[in-house]
Formats: C-alpha cells, sequence, structure tokens
C-alpha cells in the first residue's frame, strides 16, 4: 500500500468512481496505489535465468576433466552450494553465502580437532570423545539458534556449522582422511560462493526493497477489484506481509553499498512504518465489516452522509498517495506542514454535522449505532494515518531523505 524506495514512479492516484454504491465509494482509497506484476514477472523470469547461468558456471568444475582432477568426488558441493544458497535478491545470497563460509570453516576446523583427538586417544575413548564433542557443540549451536538476535541473521550459518561438524568428527576414522576430506569440500563450497556472489552481484543484481509486497498487491488481484474483493485481499495481504518484510529488511544488511544504500541505513524504520501500515489495514477491514452489517442506516440518513465520505475518501487517498510517493521517491515529507492540517480538517467534519446530529439523537435505534460505530471507525482511520505520516517523516529524516516542496 506504500510504496518504498527504489526508482519505480508512482502515478497520479485517479478519484474514486462516481455512481458506485456508498460502501464501495468508502473503501475504495486501498486501491490507489500503482501495480507491479508485469515487472515483478519479469524479474522472476530474469532471477530463473541466473540461477540457470550459474548452474552451468559450477558444474563445469564437474565435467571438465582437468578441473575435476583438482576438486575430486566433492565436487558436487559446490552445485549444492549454489542450489541452496541462491536467493532472488542479492543481499540473501550473500548472507547465506557468509553464514554457510563462516559455519562451514568453524564446523570443519572443530570437526577435524574432535576426530583428531578422538584418533590419538584411540580404543573406547574414540567415541566417547566424538560422542561428547556432538553433544556439546551440537546443544550450544542449537541453543544459539533459539535466540531471537542470533536467530534472525546467523539461523543459517549455525544449521550449517552443526551440520559441517557431525559430518566431518563422524566420519573421521583416520586423521589423514578427515582433513584432506574437510579441505577438499571446503573449496568447492567456496567454488560454490564465488559463483552464486557473481552472478547475483554482477548480473542484473536484485536489491531488497522494504516493504516490497505492498507494490505487487494490486496487479495480483486486479480481476478482482470489480467486486470489491481486491480490496479486503490487500488489507490482509498488508496484515499477513511481517515476515516477509523482516526477510527483505534483512537481506538489505547483507548488501554491499550501493547507491543511497550504505551500510549503516536505518531499514528498522521501514518496519515500524510496516507495523504501523498493518495497524491501518486492521481498521479498514473493521470498516468494511461495519458497511457489511445488516443494521444499516436508511437511504435518507446515507445521502446526508455522502458529502463528508466523499471528502474522506479524497483527503485519505491523498494522503496516502503523498506518503508513498515521499518513501518511494526518498523525498522528505514534513507531515505537520503538508499533511497534519488536511488531516485535522477531515476530522472536524467527522465531529460535526451530519454526525454530531445523529450523536444526539437517540442510540438505541439501529440507525443512529450504524452511523455512530461507522464515524468512530472513520475517526480511527484518520488517527492512524496521522501516527503514519509522523513515522514516514521520521524515517525521511534518519534516511536523510531530500527536502521537497508539497502543494497543498
Amino acid at each position: 500500500m506504500i510504496a518504498v524506495a527504489n526508482g519505480n514512479n508512482v502515478g497520479t492516484a485517479p478519484a474514486p468512481p462516481v455512481g458506485k454504491p456508498f460502501s464501495r465509494r468508502c473503501s475504495y482509497f486501498p486501491g490507489l496505489f500503482k501495480e507491479m506484476g508485469s515487472r515483478m514477472d519479469t524479474r522472476r523470469v530474469i532471477h530463473s535465468m541466473k540461477l540457470g547461468l550459474a548452474l552451468v558456471f559450477v558444474s563445469l568444475v564437474y565435467l571438465i576433466n582437468s578441473m575435476f582432477e583438482q576438486v575430486g568426488e566433492n565436487a558436487m558441493w559446490a552445485i549444492m552450494t549454489v542450489v541452496v544458497m541462491f536467493e532472488f535478491h542479492a543481499g540473501g545470497t550473500l548472507g547465506k553465502g557468509i553464514n554457510r563460509g563462516i559455519g562451514t570453516v568453524l564446523g570443519g576446523v572443530l570437526g577435524c580437532l574432535a576426530a583428531i583427538l578422538g584418533d590419538e586417544i584411540g580404543g573406547i575413548g574414540n567415541p566417547i570423545i566424538i560422542a561428547f564433542s556432538l553433544f556439546l557443540f551440537g546443544a550450544g549451536a542449537t541453543y544459539c539458534r533459539l535466540i531471537p538476535r542470533m536467530k534472525k541473521r546467523y539461523d543459517y550459518g549455525f544449521m550449517i556449522f552443526i551440520l559441517t561438524f557431525s559430518l566431518v568428527a563422524v566420519s573421521g576414522v583416520r586423521a589423514e582422511k578427515v582433513v584432506e576430506t574437510a579441505r577438499d569440500r571446503l573449496a568447492n563450497i567456496g567454488i560454490g560462493f564465488a559463483v552464486s556472489v557473481f552472478v547475483s552481484l554482477l548480473i542484473c543484481p536484485f536489491w531488497a526493497r522494504c516493504l516490497d509486497e505492498y507494490l505487487k498487491m494490486g496487479s495480483e488481484k486486479e480481476n478482482e477489484a470489480g467486486n470489491g474483493k481486491g480490496y479486503v485481499q490487500d488489507c490482509k495481504s498488508v496484515l499477513n506481509s511481517k515476515s516477509s518484510d523482516e526477510l527483505l529488511a534483512n537481506n538489505a544488511k547483507w548488501e554491499p553499498w550501493h547507491g543511497k544504500f550504505g551500510f549503516y541505513y536505518p531499514w528498522e524504520q521501514y518496519l515500524v512504518v510496516g507495523e504501523h501500515l498493518r495497524e491501518l489495514a486492521a481498521t479498514l477491514l473493521s470498516l468494511k465489516a461495519c458497511l457489511q452489517s445488516p443494521k444499516q442506516p436508511s437511504v435518507m440518513k446515507r445521502q446526508m452522509l455522502k458529502e463528508a465520505c466523499e471528502s474522506f475518501v479524497l483527503s485519505i487517498g491523498w494522503a496516502l498517495k503523498e506518503l508513498g510517493e515521499s518513501i518511494e521517491k526518498m523525498e522528505l515529507c514534513p507531515s505537520k506542514v503538508s499533511l497534519t492540517p488536511k488531516l485535522q480538517s477531515v476530522k472536524s467534519q467527522l465531529m460535526n454535522p451530519p454526525f454530531s446530529s445523529c450523536k444526539m439523537e437517540v442510540l438505541e435505534t439501529d440507525e443512529n449505532l450504524a452511523i455512530t460505530s461507522f464515524n468512530f471507525l472513520l475517526l480511527e482511520i484518520v488517527e492512524k494515518v496521522e501516527i503514519l505520516a509522523k513515522k514516514v517523516e521520521e524515517l525521511g529524516e534518519v534516511a536523510n531523505f531530500r527536502a521537497r516542496k508539497i502543494d497543498v
């Protein structure tokens, strides 16, 4: 629903459809944002071709005899490395590669030491040393995987450490053999890592974008927009986007410096914006349920609310469009100067007639209860958009967005 910091333009939002039912007009503004479906399809095709190209490169290690003689039977580890670590985003590939490299080195070194120590002791002491080391390092690494901050960025590395350590330690019948095996596997994993990073970073790299999922929601459900289902699905997609947002932010932290995105870019602030956006989506779903309630005001009273609701839709849609363009174009949006006055004006309209006249009447009637509930949700939406605007402004300040002039 909010665009992200990238190079794609967000066009001018169309006006709400005229002549549609009251509920359709009030639920229209989440569809004001441009769809990115065709672009995402193109990126998927390019990513698939990149993975195929990486597999061709790395398979040469196994297919060419002269190279195969250097790396031996462990050449298959290079191919497996490409398959498991090649991600859609460049940061994800680099992060997985670093985790795999560190986990393999540490697991291999410690596994070799455990195998050598067991071999030196010999006899019944050998299996005891191996079993104790497996328990100690396996339990310790697993415990580290359960720590939230460690799991968030290094879970894959700990898993590879456990796997490598276990394989090397258990297969170390003779010290000479286990050292040679660990060396060959590490070399082949390094080859797979180099090929994956080369293809991912240098051939049409895809950089991670926080809140990227919001750009493609509309296009994936364009065929549902005509009957209003697209609006509900969009809100549900936003509510379910927390894990994907966190994954994108984590991938972005692994990426090398590119453009305006440095090593200390405030990606966490994008997650804060996404969290408030999810709260707004939840309120919009509540508004949809309110409009579909069997207890509705009469046609006459709905006509009285028509003008105020149309003003609400246009104002909220404009505010969300401005916030989206602020993030997408990386331009500072001074909410106190541009957005807050208009949102305060909308709030005043919702607290004055015809809504206030309904509150003054007897609330026990179904009509007035329905209007009061509807009015409460509209006020909640305005307040959440105000908070969202403040968070976007804070993002612009910490990310050093350039200043821009907004015509109010």
